[in-house]
Protein backbone atom coordinates (compact mmCIF):
# COMPACT_ATOMS: atom_id res chain seq x y z
CA UNK A 1 0.00 0.00 0.00
CA UNK A 2 1.38 3.36 -0.97
CA UNK A 3 0.62 6.70 0.63
CA UNK A 4 -1.15 7.73 -2.58
CA UNK A 5 -3.41 4.65 -2.44
CA UNK A 6 -4.32 5.28 1.18
CA UNK A 7 -5.14 8.91 0.47
CA UNK A 8 -7.25 8.06 -2.57
CA UNK A 9 -9.38 5.56 -0.59
CA UNK A 10 -10.00 7.73 2.48
CA UNK A 11 -13.72 8.54 2.68
CA UNK A 12 -15.94 10.79 4.73
CA UNK A 13 -18.45 9.46 7.27
CA UNK A 14 -21.83 11.11 7.83
CA UNK A 15 -24.65 10.39 10.25
CA UNK A 16 -28.03 11.93 9.46
CA UNK A 17 -30.39 11.81 12.45
CA UNK A 18 -29.21 8.35 13.45
CA UNK A 19 -30.94 6.56 16.33
CA UNK A 20 -30.21 3.17 17.87
CA UNK A 21 -32.80 1.52 20.11
CA UNK A 22 -32.51 -1.71 22.05
CA UNK A 23 -36.06 -2.94 22.47
CA UNK A 24 -38.67 -0.25 23.00
CA UNK A 25 -37.22 1.47 26.04
CA UNK A 26 -33.42 1.71 25.76
CA UNK A 27 -32.05 4.49 23.53
CA UNK A 28 -28.31 3.97 22.99
CA UNK A 29 -27.92 6.73 20.36
CA UNK A 30 -30.53 9.47 20.05
CA UNK A 31 -30.97 11.42 16.79
CA UNK A 32 -27.24 11.97 16.21
CA UNK A 33 -25.95 13.91 13.20
CA UNK A 34 -22.21 14.27 12.53
CA UNK A 35 -19.72 14.56 9.68
CA UNK A 36 -16.17 13.19 9.63
CA UNK A 37 -14.16 14.58 6.72
CA UNK A 38 -11.97 12.34 4.56
CA UNK A 39 -8.46 12.18 6.00
CA UNK A 40 -9.53 13.42 9.43
CA UNK A 41 -9.05 11.79 12.84
CA UNK A 42 -12.16 12.33 14.94
CA UNK A 43 -12.53 10.99 18.47
CA UNK A 44 -15.80 10.00 20.10
CA UNK A 45 -15.29 10.86 23.77
CA UNK A 46 -17.56 10.40 26.74
CA UNK A 47 -18.31 8.44 29.90
CA UNK A 48 -19.38 4.80 29.91
CA UNK A 49 -22.86 4.34 28.48
CA UNK A 50 -22.91 7.62 26.54
CA UNK A 51 -23.30 5.93 23.12
CA UNK A 52 -19.80 6.35 21.69
CA UNK A 53 -19.04 2.63 21.19
CA UNK A 54 -22.49 1.99 19.74
CA UNK A 55 -21.88 4.84 17.28
CA UNK A 56 -18.55 3.28 16.25
CA UNK A 57 -20.14 -0.15 15.83
CA UNK A 58 -22.85 1.34 13.61
CA UNK A 59 -20.16 2.75 11.31
CA UNK A 60 -18.62 -0.73 11.15
CA UNK A 61 -21.95 -2.42 10.52
CA UNK A 62 -21.69 -4.46 13.73
CA UNK A 63 -24.85 -2.71 14.94
CA UNK A 64 -27.67 -1.62 12.64
CA UNK A 65 -29.30 1.79 13.02
CA UNK A 66 -32.93 1.89 14.12
CA UNK A 67 -33.47 5.16 12.27
CA UNK A 68 -31.63 7.71 10.15
CA UNK A 69 -28.90 7.29 7.53
CA UNK A 70 -25.20 6.39 7.63
CA UNK A 71 -23.16 7.45 4.60
CA UNK A 72 -19.54 6.47 3.88
CA UNK A 73 -18.10 8.41 0.96
CA UNK A 74 -20.93 8.58 -1.56
CA UNK A 75 -22.61 5.36 -0.45
CA UNK A 76 -25.54 5.00 1.93
CA UNK A 77 -24.48 1.98 4.00
CA UNK A 78 -27.31 2.11 6.55
CA UNK A 79 -28.67 -1.30 5.59
CA UNK A 80 -25.41 -2.92 4.47
CA UNK A 81 -23.82 -5.66 6.60
CA UNK A 82 -20.28 -5.27 7.95
CA UNK A 83 -18.89 -7.48 5.19
CA UNK A 84 -20.06 -5.03 2.52
CA UNK A 85 -18.56 -1.91 4.11
CA UNK A 86 -15.01 -0.87 3.28
CA UNK A 87 -14.14 -0.39 6.96
CA UNK A 88 -11.58 -1.97 9.31
CA UNK A 89 -11.61 -1.95 13.11
CA UNK A 90 -8.82 -2.20 15.67
CA UNK A 91 -10.18 -3.64 18.90
CA UNK A 92 -9.30 -3.00 22.53
CA UNK A 93 -8.24 -6.63 22.99
CA UNK A 94 -6.00 -6.70 19.84
CA UNK A 95 -7.84 -9.95 18.81
CA UNK A 96 -4.65 -11.54 17.44
CA UNK A 97 -4.53 -15.28 16.74
CA UNK A 98 -2.04 -16.59 19.35
CA UNK A 99 -1.05 -19.67 17.30
CA UNK A 100 -0.26 -17.64 14.17
CA UNK A 101 2.92 -15.72 13.45
CA UNK A 102 2.87 -11.94 13.24
CA UNK A 103 3.05 -12.20 9.44
CA UNK A 104 0.12 -14.61 9.29
CA UNK A 105 -1.94 -12.40 11.58
CA UNK A 106 -1.34 -9.37 9.37
CA UNK A 107 -2.02 -11.35 6.19
CA UNK A 108 -5.15 -13.09 7.48
CA UNK A 109 -7.72 -10.69 6.02
CA UNK A 110 -5.90 -10.57 2.69
CA UNK A 111 -5.98 -14.37 2.43
CA UNK A 112 -9.68 -14.45 3.35
CA UNK A 113 -10.23 -12.03 0.46
CA UNK A 114 -8.38 -14.52 -1.78
CA UNK A 115 -5.65 -12.21 -3.00
CA UNK A 116 -2.71 -13.75 -4.84
CA UNK A 117 0.08 -15.07 -2.65
CA UNK A 118 2.69 -12.59 -3.89
CA UNK A 119 0.37 -9.63 -3.27
CA UNK A 120 -0.49 -10.94 0.20
CA UNK A 121 3.18 -11.14 1.17
CA UNK A 122 4.00 -7.74 -0.35
CA UNK A 123 1.13 -5.96 1.39
CA UNK A 124 1.72 -7.70 4.72
CA UNK A 125 5.39 -6.71 4.67
CA UNK A 126 4.41 -3.16 3.79
CA UNK A 127 1.95 -3.14 6.70
CA UNK A 128 4.65 -4.24 9.14
CA UNK A 129 6.96 -1.57 7.75
CA UNK A 130 4.33 1.12 8.27
CA UNK A 131 4.02 0.27 11.97
CA UNK A 132 7.77 -0.16 12.53
CA UNK A 133 7.80 -3.96 12.87
CA UNK A 134 9.91 -4.99 9.89
CA UNK A 135 11.70 -8.23 10.80
CA UNK A 136 9.11 -9.32 13.36
CA UNK A 137 7.04 -11.41 10.95
CA UNK A 138 8.16 -14.83 12.21
CA UNK A 139 7.45 -14.13 15.88
CA UNK A 140 4.34 -15.18 17.78
CA UNK A 141 2.17 -12.49 19.42
CA UNK A 142 3.21 -13.81 22.84
CA UNK A 143 6.81 -12.86 22.03
CA UNK A 144 5.88 -9.18 21.59
CA UNK A 145 5.20 -6.40 24.09
CA UNK A 146 1.69 -5.03 24.49
CA UNK A 147 2.54 -2.00 22.37
CA UNK A 148 3.97 -4.18 19.61
CA UNK A 149 0.88 -6.40 19.64
CA UNK A 150 -1.30 -3.32 19.24
CA UNK A 151 0.80 -2.23 16.25
CA UNK A 152 0.30 -5.69 14.69
CA UNK A 153 -3.46 -5.16 15.06
CA UNK A 154 -3.10 -1.77 13.35
CA UNK A 155 -1.05 -3.30 10.51
CA UNK A 156 -3.67 -6.02 10.01
CA UNK A 157 -6.33 -3.33 9.57
CA UNK A 158 -4.15 -1.10 7.36
CA UNK A 159 -3.28 -3.76 4.79
CA UNK A 160 -6.97 -4.08 3.87
CA UNK A 161 -6.74 -0.46 2.63
CA UNK A 162 -10.09 0.55 4.16
CA UNK A 163 -11.97 3.74 3.40
CA UNK A 164 -12.36 4.24 7.15
CA UNK A 165 -10.27 2.89 10.04
CA UNK A 166 -11.96 2.50 13.42
CA UNK A 167 -10.30 2.28 16.84
CA UNK A 168 -12.24 1.02 19.87
CA UNK A 169 -10.40 1.98 23.10
CA UNK A 170 -7.10 0.80 21.53
CA UNK A 171 -4.80 1.84 24.39
CA UNK A 172 -6.76 0.80 27.47
CA UNK A 173 -4.68 -2.35 28.04
CA UNK A 174 -1.33 -0.50 28.01
CA UNK A 175 0.52 1.21 30.83
CA UNK A 176 0.73 5.02 30.91
CA UNK A 177 4.16 5.39 29.27
CA UNK A 178 3.34 2.90 26.52
CA UNK A 179 -0.01 4.58 25.89
CA UNK A 180 1.78 7.83 25.05
CA UNK A 181 4.13 6.09 22.60
CA UNK A 182 1.43 4.05 20.83
CA UNK A 183 -0.94 7.01 20.50
CA UNK A 184 1.89 8.95 18.85
CA UNK A 185 2.48 5.99 16.50
CA UNK A 186 -1.21 5.88 15.57
CA UNK A 187 -1.32 9.63 14.95
CA UNK A 188 1.87 9.55 12.84
CA UNK A 189 0.51 6.72 10.67
CA UNK A 190 -2.85 8.47 10.28
CA UNK A 191 -1.34 11.79 9.20
CA UNK A 192 1.32 10.30 6.90
CA UNK A 193 -1.24 8.14 5.07
CA UNK A 194 -4.11 10.64 5.17
CA UNK A 195 -6.43 8.04 6.69
CA UNK A 196 -9.98 8.68 7.83
CA UNK A 197 -10.03 7.51 11.44
CA UNK A 198 -12.84 7.39 13.99
CA UNK A 199 -11.41 6.75 17.43
CA UNK A 200 -13.27 5.90 20.64
CA UNK A 201 -11.90 6.56 24.11
CA UNK A 202 -13.04 7.66 27.56
CA UNK A 203 -9.58 9.14 28.27
CA UNK A 204 -9.65 12.93 27.89
CA UNK A 205 -5.87 13.33 27.65
CA UNK A 206 -5.71 10.70 24.91
CA UNK A 207 -8.47 12.43 22.95
CA UNK A 208 -6.81 15.85 23.23
CA UNK A 209 -3.47 14.39 22.07
CA UNK A 210 -4.55 12.52 18.92
CA UNK A 211 -7.60 14.29 17.49
CA UNK A 212 -8.28 16.79 14.74
CA UNK A 213 -11.73 17.16 16.28
CA UNK A 214 -13.51 15.64 19.25
CA UNK A 215 -17.18 14.71 19.49
CA UNK A 216 -18.15 14.75 23.16
CA UNK A 217 -21.14 12.50 23.87
CA UNK A 218 -23.41 12.35 26.90
CA UNK A 219 -26.67 10.48 27.47
CA UNK A 220 -26.81 9.12 23.89
CA UNK A 221 -26.51 12.57 22.28
CA UNK A 222 -23.74 14.95 21.18
CA UNK A 223 -22.85 17.48 23.86
CA UNK A 224 -20.32 19.47 21.78
CA UNK A 225 -18.07 19.12 18.73
CA UNK A 226 -14.82 21.02 18.31
CA UNK A 227 -11.05 20.95 18.06
CA UNK A 228 -9.19 19.98 21.24
CA UNK A 229 -8.32 23.63 21.90
CA UNK A 230 -11.90 24.80 21.28
CA UNK A 231 -13.31 22.28 23.73
CA UNK A 232 -10.68 23.03 26.36
CA UNK A 233 -10.81 26.82 26.03
CA UNK A 234 -14.52 27.26 25.33
CA UNK A 235 -16.69 24.45 26.72
CA UNK A 236 -20.33 25.33 26.24
CA UNK A 237 -21.77 23.73 29.39
CA UNK A 238 -20.83 22.26 32.76
CA UNK A 239 -20.64 18.68 31.50
CA UNK A 240 -18.08 19.47 28.78
CA UNK A 241 -16.10 21.80 31.05
CA UNK A 242 -15.86 19.17 33.77
CA UNK A 243 -15.27 16.22 31.43
CA UNK A 244 -12.55 17.76 29.24
CA UNK A 245 -9.70 18.24 31.68
CA UNK A 246 -9.95 19.80 35.14
CA UNK A 247 -12.25 22.77 35.67
CA UNK A 248 -13.30 24.91 38.60
CA UNK A 249 -17.04 25.63 38.34
CA UNK A 250 -18.08 28.82 40.11
CA UNK A 251 -21.22 30.88 40.62
CA UNK A 252 -21.05 34.42 39.31
CA UNK A 253 -23.30 37.23 38.17
CA UNK A 254 -23.54 39.13 34.89
CA UNK A 255 -24.01 42.75 35.93
CA UNK A 256 -24.54 44.15 32.45
CA UNK A 257 -24.06 43.42 28.74
CA UNK A 258 -22.95 46.07 26.26
CA UNK A 259 -21.72 45.66 22.67
CA UNK A 260 -21.40 41.88 23.07
CA UNK A 261 -19.33 42.11 26.26
CA UNK A 262 -20.62 40.90 29.62
CA UNK A 263 -19.40 42.46 32.85
CA UNK A 264 -19.11 39.56 35.30
CA UNK A 265 -18.64 39.59 39.06
CA UNK A 266 -17.29 36.67 41.13
CA UNK A 267 -16.97 37.70 44.75
CA UNK A 268 -14.80 40.87 44.48
CA UNK A 269 -13.34 40.10 41.04
CA UNK A 270 -14.88 41.99 38.14
CA UNK A 271 -13.98 41.19 34.52
CA UNK A 272 -15.40 41.28 31.00
CA UNK A 273 -16.11 38.33 28.68
CA UNK A 274 -17.60 38.16 25.19
CA UNK A 275 -21.13 36.76 24.95
CA UNK A 276 -23.79 36.23 22.32
CA UNK A 277 -26.47 34.26 24.20
CA UNK A 278 -26.41 35.27 27.86
CA UNK A 279 -28.47 37.77 29.81
CA UNK A 280 -27.91 39.71 33.02
CA UNK A 281 -28.25 37.67 36.21
CA UNK A 282 -26.78 34.56 37.80
CA UNK A 283 -24.29 32.59 35.71
CA UNK A 284 -21.98 29.58 36.02
CA UNK A 285 -18.35 30.12 35.10
CA UNK A 286 -15.63 27.54 34.32
CA UNK A 287 -11.98 28.32 35.03
CA UNK A 288 -9.10 25.94 34.28
CA UNK A 289 -6.63 25.29 37.14
CA UNK A 290 -3.72 26.77 35.18
CA UNK A 291 -5.57 30.03 34.57
CA UNK A 292 -6.05 30.96 38.20
CA UNK A 293 -3.39 33.22 39.67
CA UNK A 294 -2.25 33.09 43.29
CA UNK A 295 -0.72 36.38 44.41
CA UNK A 296 0.00 38.29 47.60
CA UNK A 297 -2.95 38.86 49.92
CA UNK A 298 -4.94 42.09 49.44
CA UNK A 299 -3.85 42.53 45.81
CA UNK A 300 -6.46 44.69 43.99
CA UNK A 301 -9.19 42.86 42.01
CA UNK A 302 -8.55 39.55 43.75
CA UNK A 303 -10.53 37.62 46.31
CA UNK A 304 -9.18 36.46 49.64
CA UNK A 305 -7.84 32.94 49.77
CA UNK A 306 -6.11 30.51 52.07
CA UNK A 307 -3.82 27.69 50.94
CA UNK A 308 -5.36 24.47 52.20
CA UNK A 309 -2.77 22.17 50.66
CA UNK A 310 0.36 22.70 48.57
CA UNK A 311 1.65 19.71 46.58
CA UNK A 312 4.92 19.50 44.67
CA UNK A 313 4.23 17.51 41.47
CA UNK A 314 7.67 17.67 39.82
CA UNK A 315 6.91 19.82 36.78
CA UNK A 316 4.41 22.06 38.61
CA UNK A 317 2.80 22.90 41.93
CA UNK A 318 -0.78 21.99 42.81
CA UNK A 319 -2.77 23.99 45.35
CA UNK A 320 -6.13 23.63 47.03
CA UNK A 321 -7.31 27.10 47.94
CA UNK A 322 -10.26 28.12 50.10
CA UNK A 323 -12.06 31.25 48.78
CA UNK A 324 -15.47 32.93 49.27
CA UNK A 325 -16.45 31.46 45.87
CA UNK A 326 -15.60 27.92 46.98
CA UNK A 327 -12.59 25.62 47.10
CA UNK A 328 -10.38 25.98 44.02
CA UNK A 329 -7.85 23.62 42.45
CA UNK A 330 -4.91 25.62 41.07
CA UNK A 331 -1.90 24.53 39.01
CA UNK A 332 1.06 26.90 39.18
CA UNK A 333 4.69 27.24 38.14
CA UNK A 334 7.02 24.95 40.06
CA UNK A 335 8.89 28.03 41.30
CA UNK A 336 5.83 29.36 43.15
CA UNK A 337 6.30 29.21 46.89
CA UNK A 338 3.07 29.19 48.89
CA UNK A 339 2.60 27.00 51.94
CA UNK A 340 -0.29 25.40 53.81
CA UNK A 341 -2.31 27.93 55.81
CA UNK A 342 -0.89 30.98 54.00
CA UNK A 343 -3.25 33.90 53.25
CA UNK A 344 -3.18 34.82 49.54
CA UNK A 345 -5.05 36.73 46.88
CA UNK A 346 -6.73 34.80 44.04
CA UNK A 347 -7.21 36.26 40.57
CA UNK A 348 -7.95 35.08 37.05
CA UNK A 349 -5.85 35.16 33.87
CA UNK A 350 -7.20 37.46 31.16
CA UNK A 351 -8.43 34.52 29.04
CA UNK A 352 -9.19 32.30 32.04
CA UNK A 353 -12.94 32.31 32.79
CA UNK A 354 -15.56 30.91 30.40
CA UNK A 355 -19.31 31.61 30.59
CA UNK A 356 -21.39 28.43 30.50
CA UNK A 357 -24.88 27.85 29.20
CA UNK A 358 -27.50 26.46 31.53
Amino acid sequence: MTIQQARSKAASVEFKNVTKMYGKSVTAVDDVSLHVHAGELVTLLGPSGCGKTTTLRMIAGLEMATGGNIIIGDTDVTKLPATDRDVSMVFQSYALFPHMSVMDNVAYGLRINKLKKDEVIERANRGLELVGLTGYGDRLPSELSGGQQQRVAVARALVLEPQVLLFDEPLSNLDAKLRRQVREDIRDIQTSLGLTVVYVTHDQEEALAVSDRIIVMNNATIAQIGTPRELYDAPKDEFVADFIGEANLLDGRIESIENGMATVLIDQIRFELPTTDHSAGAIRVAIRPGRIQIVAANTPNTMAGEILKATYAGSHMEYKVATPAGELFVVSDVESDFSDGQAVGVGFATKGPVLLTA
